[in-house]
């Protein structure tokens, strides 16, 4: 075994593999930026080199500088993680030149699944069934689109380089064809380096399984049962699972053995991942082969009981599989909800900012959490937006999942918005408890999984209200107490006023509406209780502020007759209310204190989020229509179009091509075309 090794990865999968390691006596070497000089895997580490500036292609993606780091400490052998340099051919042949290994599979084997066409051709020879499409060597556009056009709508193009939902887009016309080909290679050449493409005939309801496997160099071959990784958006994974619901051992067996009839066809080592689509009448077909751990592996882990990066180490130092397939039993059911700062209420953009506020649930045997961030760290542009992943156990599916929405309601974010309440949503839906799932789960369940516009004026909402009264009168408490005078009537939220109510006026915002709330105190008897008005709906209730063992703010309220306990967490002028029904947030908009409104644009369109200008596609004093793609930005990897938000004219444009834009920031000066009268009437 090794006595130390380098991990050419950051966050949460490069803190995963220093637990193992520390458990098995071997030492480690971080590697970090400057975006992650105080990041936790680098804190975690025995040692840590530094290796460039904050862009992963002038650090993380430098090869020679990880090979570098490694000779300097001592390391005996590179753990890729996933992305980055995981898959990279070149990277694993110069470890091979500076005899420092590659915790990974051999070069020939990245090498022929690197490419998803090449891919697919060892597939179709080694008699693994394949989507039909085309995955030549002719690149021209016109011998793409005649494939499409042959194989008929829709089609999927995909980057041939990469993976991860990356230069991937689903055209369902002809009429789409060019501009979902323009945009695929672009991002596939941003990602990857390399435009090259393959087009496949989309299946419209297949879900997505994959077969864990895992060889050694003594021609040993495992598969450790399957993932269901169906539901996805912008075909990047968001809740997986093991195993796969309604999978027949038959089934279960034919597709471990197409996935270990993949390794071999290759010469495998070390863990890998065949991915197939499975089709509504159990035809099963070849998608790809991800040569390196997969972000989901967990939940393998849970329902096989063991710990792959473990076996990882053990089969690049030249061990024997630690199991064999009879002794590979599995056991139970387990959920992995990935969770993201970004906003799943706008197209799922990235989020940036301190995470002002981490609490997460209390692991145990049922939950786990894999995470390289702490309370206070920095979610950056430069990097997947990932703050961990979620993963819970249970003997079968139903009990699981119940976990899993738990867990989700444990969680205390704030400082960037994510996708907790998006996950809740998607966790708890009637088609997702049934496992009515595929690809398309997200889009044909838009309304349920995005279902709690109006729920809080009904339930929420006086709460909220209420919880910010009382804190403003438990706040003027304190003050009074730790002053000179602390009976005088300044100190007093409720005190006596000529002619007047005591009333309070608030405006909370929740899902991009505003709510006008105003709240009286009233007595009857030696009792006070608050009248809320909202949009001329009454609601009479009392209540307390307790404080809970996690230092969060519980009221107790009772709102016309009903009582009940609900979690809150405050910050600055935001609220996150925690509900058995989900999790909802707030903004107390305060009077004169510069929030933003669409009114102070003056025509101009704002950045959604921090990024990178990569395609302009207008002109100054060109006219627009409605809709029309204007700017394209690359954020975290994904792109982002910016649209027309109405027929008009561009006046002016303030970024070009491969300027860094900050979020907020104006991107073009509008003007709106005015509509005529008969437009109006």
């Amino acid at each position: 075994m090794f006595s130390k090794i380098l991990i050419a990865n950051r966050g949460e999968i490069a803190c995963r593999i220093i637990k193992t390691a520390k458990k098995m006596g071997v030492l480690t070497v971080a590697v970090y930026s400057d975006a992650d000089k105080d990041a936790l895997h680098v804190h975690m580490a025995d040692e840590a080199v530094y290796i460039g500036p904050s862009p992963s292609r002038e650090s993380y993606l430098l090869g020679d500088k990880v090979i570098a780091a490694a000779k300097q400490t001592g390391a005996q052998a590179i753990h890729p993680g996933y992305g980055f340099l995981s898959e990279n051919a070149g990277f694993c042949r110069n470890c091979a030149a500076e005899n420092i290994t590659f915790i990974g599979p051999p070069v020939a084997a990245i090498e022929a699944m690197g490419s998803k066409s090449a891919a697919k051709n060892i597939m179709e020879k080694a008699d693994v069934p394949l989507v039909p499409g085309y995955h030549g060597d002719d690149q021209s556009r016109d011998i793409i689109k005649k494939a499409a056009d042959d194989m008929g709508y829709p089609v999927l193009l995909k980057a041939t380089a990469g993976g991860g939902g990356k230069g991937m887009r689903q055209v369902w016309s002809e009429a789409e064809f060019d501009e979902g080909l323009a945009a695929a290679k672009r991002e596939a050449m941003s990602s990857f380096g390399d435009d090259t493409m393959l087009v496949e005939k989309y299946l419209t309801q297949p879900r997505h399984v994959e077969i864990q496997v895992f060889c050694d160099n003594h021609e040993n071959a495992v598969y450790l049962f399957e993932r269901d990784c169906s539901v996805q958006r912008r075909h990047q994974k968001v809740i997986e699972e093991a195993p796969a619901f309604s999978m027949s051992e038959e089934l279960r067996a034919q597709m471990g053995e197409s996935a270990i009839k993949s390794a071999q066809a290759i010469g495998y080592q070390g863990a890998g991942t065949v991915e197939f689509l499975l089709d509504i009448d159990g035809s099963f077909y070849f998608m790809e082969m991800n040569t390196r751990l997969q972000v989901e592996h967990p939940v393998t882990e849970m329902i096989s009981g063991q710990d792959l990066v473990e076996w990882q180490l053990r089969v690049a130092a030249g061990e024997l599989l630690p199991k064999t397939q009879e002794q590979l039993v599995l056991n139970g059911h387990a959920f992995e909800a990935r969770i993201y700062a970004e906003d799943a209420n706008n197209d799922f953009l990235p989020a940036t900012g301190k995470l002002s506020l981490l609490k997460t649930p209390i692991e145990s045997e049922h939950v786990r959490i894999d995470t390289g961030v702490r309370q206070g760290d920095d979610v950056s542009v430069y990097y997947d937006p990932m703050i961990a992943k979620l993963i819970v156990w249970d003997e079968n599916r139903e009990k699981a999942l119940q976990r899993l929405a738990k867990a989700l309601s444990e969680y205390r974010i704030n400082g960037v918005t994510t996708n907790i309440d998006f996950l809740y949503n998607l966790a708890t839906s009637a088609p997702f408890k049934a496992a009515d799932i595929d690809t398309g789960f997200i889009e044909k369940n838009h309304d349920l999984i995005f279902h709690n516009d109006e729920k809080p004026l009904v339930n929420e909402l006086p709460i909220a209200a209420l919880f910010l009264v009382l804190s403003k009168e438990s706040k003027a408490k304190q003050q009074a107490q730790q002053s000179n005078d602390p009976h005088s009537p300044w100190y007093n939220a409720n005190a006596w006023r000529l002619n007047e109510a005591n009333l309070h006026t608030l405006v909370l915002a929740h899902n991009d509406t505003e709510h006008t709330v105003t709240v009286e105190q009233k007595r009857q008897g030696n009792d006070a209780y608050y009248s809320i008005n909202i949009n001329g709906e009454k609601f009479d209730c009392q209540g307390e502020i307790l404080t809970t063992p996690h230092n969060d703010d519980t009221i107790v309220a009772t709102v016309n007759g009903h009582r009940s306990q609900t979690t809150f967490n405050h910050f600055e002028n935001n609220i996150s209310l925690y509900r058995t029904n989900g999790v909802f947030n707030f903004t107390h908009i305060l009077p004169d204190c510069g929030q933003h409104n669409e009114d102070d644009n003056h025509g101009g369109l704002i950045a959604p989020m921090n990024g990178t200008m990569v395609s302009v596609l207008v002109k100054s004093g060109e006219q627009v229509s409605k809709d029309q793609p204007l700017l394209i930005m690359e954020a975290m990897k994904m792109e982002h179009t910016i649209k027309a938000p109405s027929n008009g004219t561009i006046d002016e444009i303030f970024f070009q091509v491969g300027d860094m834009v900050d979020g907020g920031a104006e991107l073009l000066a509008f003007t709106e075309q005015e509509s005529s009268s008969e437009e109006s009437e």
